[in-house]
């Protein structure tokens, strides 16, 4: 078996088992957000950076945190964070603070129960809780952040067809200082 099937077959695998419910209800979450704020810490960090790109693509108001330019988050707002596990302890001080001042919450994780998880208004799990064996070819968290990707390019796709999004209007907000 080839390395790139052994991959799509355990993204496959994983996403089979995944709520695609939960979908619509992350996109209720950003549509009725004031701002909305994005993080997550190593390379679940660079895929909450994926999604924070299409969402400014698709029109929204989106701030990754730790940015020097990020405002502050405030009632109304809403902070989407994704960690395997659950408990990052670099990121449990921002579930604090948007809690605290009434924004709401969106965890991504593994893992349906976690610190992170369990003050969610949503939490959206990856999988189920038997969907990431060590898999070898696939090290140190390579199957959540993939089949989180994967998970969270499908939101945006359904935020496409439901908002008749075009290329065209997406292309206009991309970036054009780079």
């Amino acid at each position: 078996m080839s390395n790139q099937k052994l991959i799509l077959d355990r993204l496959t695998t994983i996403l089979s088992e995944t709520d695609n419910g939960n979908s619509a209800k992350l996109l209720q979450l950003v549509d009725e957000a004031g701002s909305i704020f994005v993080g997550g810490a190593g390379r679940s960090l660079l895929v909450s950076r994926f999604f924070a790109m299409r969402l400014v693509h698709a029109g929204y108001n989106v701030s990754m945190i730790g940015e020097v330019v990020t405002p502050a988050i405030k009632a109304g707002d809403l902070l989407i964070l994704v960690s395997g596990s659950g408990g990052t302890e670099t990121l449990l001080p921002f579930v604090k603070k948007a809690k605290s001042v009434g924004a709401k919450l969106v965890v991504i994780s593994m893992k349906k129960s976690s610190p992170m998880a369990d003050a969610a208004d949503l939490t959206i799990q990856i999988g189920n809780d038997n969907s990431f064996p060590l898999t070898k070819g696939m090290p140190m968290g390579a199957q959540f952040e993939l089949s989180t990707l994967i998970f969270l390019e499908a939101v945006i796709a359904d935020n496409i067809f439901a908002k008749g999004l075009t290329e065209e209007g997406m292309r206009a907000i991309h970036a054009n200082l780079e």
